[in-house]
């Protein structure tokens, strides 16, 4: 059954490394370009965009793909969208895989905000040094704030940063240790991150609540009408496999 992996995260690689490795499957993973230098899944990789919900259509049908798993980031909503729609175009099963999100804990300061605009705004409300977790696109955002932000991103920002700021290109995981020093070091009131879950980028929670500081938490957008999802590696290997197994 030849299988296109939207990826990209952690679980995307998780899943091309075991379904590439049983009988039955072709995969092909996809990612969208925009890291500089990825993590590679195992198996055969495309990077780029498909050229929207028609594009990537045009694209399943003439590769012979007959599942689609979006294992994209919580965030990548318009790749999302457009996996469904282009699979509910073709008649082909999609499956969304999506981690649980964060919870809040005794002792979080949390603020949630449904977009970014919202998310610069009750930054400001909240403190003058901030310290941005959200990835390079979306920086824009808070070109117009003022204070002092630390933008860390793995490769940097395009477009307008705010008027003063540092901006910290690393790749984590980072430990809560790690965390604390930095948020210390860098005097910061409030986080501001993206409800993305999962354990790698916790640490930077931890140290926020340790220390009380404020965090700007940005909501998911939702996934769309009617959509299958499953939130771990595992589920996403059994859809497969009885998908397959159907096939076969």
């Amino acid at each position: 059954m030849k299988t296109l992996i939207l990826g990209g995260t952690r679980e995307a690689r998780e899943l091309a490394d075991i379904a590439s490795g049983e009988r039955g499957f072709e995969i092909v993973s996809s990612l969208a370009g925009r890291v500089r230098a990825p993590v590679l899944p195992v198996g055969e990789v495309r990077v780029g965009g498909f050229g929207g919900a028609e594009g990537l259509r045009e694209w399943l049908a003439g590769n012979g793909i007959e599942a689609v798993v979006d294992a994209t980031h919580p965030f990548a909503g318009g790749i999302t969208a457009n996996a469904a729609a282009a699979a509910a175009a073709l008649g082909l099963p999609v499956l969304h895989v999506r981690r649980p999100g964060w919870l809040e804990r005794d002792g979080d300061r949390w603020v949630r905000v449904p977009d970014l605009a919202l998310a610069a705004e009750a930054a400001a409300a909240l403190g003058k040094r901030v310290f941005l977790t959200i990835g390079r696109q979306g920086v824009a955002a808070f070109a117009n704030s003022e204070g002092w932000f630390l933008i860390r991103a793995i490769d940097p920002p395009e477009g307008a940063v705010p008027p003063q700021h540092e901006l910290l290109l690393a790749r984590g995981p980072f430990s809560v240790e790690e965390e604390i020093a930095l948020l210390i070091e860098r005097r910061i009131d409030v986080l501001v991150t993206k409800d993305s879950g999962g354990a790698l980028t916790e640490a930077k929670l931890s140290a926020a609540r340790e220390l009380g500081l404020a965090v700007v938490m940005i909501d998911r957008p939702p996934l769309p009408a009617g959509a299958e999802q499953v939130e771990t590696v595992a589920a996403a290997r059994d859809w497969l496999r009885a998908r397959r197994d159907s096939a076969m």
